[in-house]
Formats: structure tokens, sequence, C-alpha cells
């Protein structure tokens, strides 16, 4: 068994996509010409988003989309940074919402929460151990 990929459901994959290059520098790595699926440049393990139609597609008696919803969804995307501050400030410049500052924890993280406009809950964090 082998982690292949992570999809988010999304009101709008091209928008979901410009913000993760605007607010994180993730650069996209995937569009299909039906804008209703894409992937972002993250290495081995795709971070990827498909729109609200096709996750009604697979789950006919519906889903949680996380756009909809008052509180952030239980899963988090969690991007790993040397500079969890700036990164932070980014992500709210580029229309996230904080949730919670940077905050130096006691195993020796520093770990901050957004949720970007399209409900994704993003944890920022430096290495562990680092």
């Amino acid at each position: 068994m082998k982690f292949g990929y992570t999809i988010v459901y999304v009101p709008d994959v091209p928008a979901s996509l410009k913000f993760f290059n605007d607010a994180f520098g993730i650069q996209t790595r995937f569009l299909h010409e039906s804008n209703t699926y894409g992937e972002l440049e993250t290495g081995e393990t795709a971070l990827a988003f498909a729109d609200h139609a096709l996750g009604d597609s697979h789950f006919p008696n519906g889903f949680v989309k996380a756009n909809d919803s008052a509180k952030p969804l239980g899963i988090e995307v969690a991007l790993v940074t040397q500079d969890v501050a700036a990164a932070h400030r980014n992500a709210v410049a580029a229309g996230a919402t904080e949730l919670s500052a940077p905050d130096a924890k006691p195993w020796g993280q520093t770990v901050s929460y957004v949720r970007c406009p399209d409900g994704t809950l993003v944890e920022l964090c430096t290495p562990i151990g680092g």
C-alpha cells in the first residue's frame, strides 16, 4: 500500500489552485481542461482539488462541503516551512482566515492555523525536531 494523493472537494478548482499558488508559493502541476480537477506540485504525493459536482457524483447521499461548514472540518493539510510567521502573513494577505497565530509548542515546533477561502484547514509548521 502506498499513499497516493489527497483530494479536497471545493467550489472552484482554479480558484483553490490560485490561492495555494499565491498564499504558499505552491505551483499548479495539472489542471484538467474541464476545470473540475487539478493538482499542486507537492512532490511524489499530490494535493489535489476536485469540484463539488464531482464529489456529488461519488457520494449520492451527499458530503459536508468545507466552505459551507461554520467550523473547519476535522482534517487538515499541513505545510512545513522554516518561517511560519511569514507563511502565515502571506496566507492571510492572500485571503485566508486566521484561526491560530504562530505559536511555539512545547515539543519544539512553531505552528499556526489558517482557513482557506474554500474552507480547507491548513496547518503551517516548522519541521518536527527542527
